[in-house]
């Protein structure tokens, strides 16, 4: 059990805190499993793999998000200490971020509203691959206070990091991976059989209008 004397001194009742701290802790430690999973699909597997993972994505993303929104609704984390303690050096994600990058190849590039605020709004091209592995820097950074015991500095960054940064990244791709999805199911796939069949009514059609 993770300690949690350093969020005694809160106003929030530290049990409930401490509880909620374990919530949002299990939820990242899933998005991380998850993404290192999906990333570790066989690279020949290519884009229809890349298109079975994404329901999967879809759900982990959704959560995370969720927990993110509870995170950026809670007060202000403050940690006890003026400075961040340290964390230890962050992981070498750069080889999930190729794995990615070949999994969602011919998928990896979309186009995102940087802020819908901004006048005029300014249209960026991200990369799923990048934003997934930066969500997952941002986490992991949290979760190493959280399994130290530091659990307000865990929190504390994940507020803060989810206001900066990755809850804007998670939001972008949980758009991507919808349109990709609705894409995919709403779209009729090419059928040369079907195409020719839908010509001949069209010209039988045709025909009747023209004998009235």
């Amino acid at each position: 059990m993770t300690e949690t004397t350093d969020i005694a001194e809160l106003e929030t009742d530290a049990g409930e805190l401490a509880e909620f701290a374990e919530q949002i802790a299990d939820q990242v430690q899933s998005f991380l499993i998850s993404v290192r999973d999906i990333a570790g699909q066989p690279d020949e597997e290519g884009v229809d793999e890349g298109l079975a993972s994404l329901p999967y994505l879809l759900l982990e993303v959704s959560q995370l998000l969720l927990a993110g929104g509870r995170l950026g609704a809670f007060e202000d984390f403050v940690p006890k200490e003026r400075f961040e303690s340290d964390a230890g050096p962050d992981p070498d994600l750069d080889a999930m971020r190729d794995r990615l990058a070949v999994l969602f190849e011919g998928l990896d590039e979309y186009a995102e509203v940087f802020d819908p605020y901004a006048a005029p709004p300014e249209i960026t091209v991200n990369r799923l691959s990048d934003d997934l592995t930066a969500i997952a820097t941002d986490l992991v950074h949290g979760l190493a206070h959280y399994q130290s015991g530091r659990v307000t500095e865990a929190l504390w960054w994940w507020q803060f990091s989810y206001v900066s940064t990755w809850g804007a990244a998670a939001s972008a791709v949980l758009r991507a991976i919808q349109s990709l999805i609705a894409h995919d199911r709403l779209e009729p796939a090419h059928d040369p059989e079907t195409e020719a069949t839908d010509r001949e009514l069209v010209e039988v059609a045709e025909e009747v209008v023209q004998r009235r």
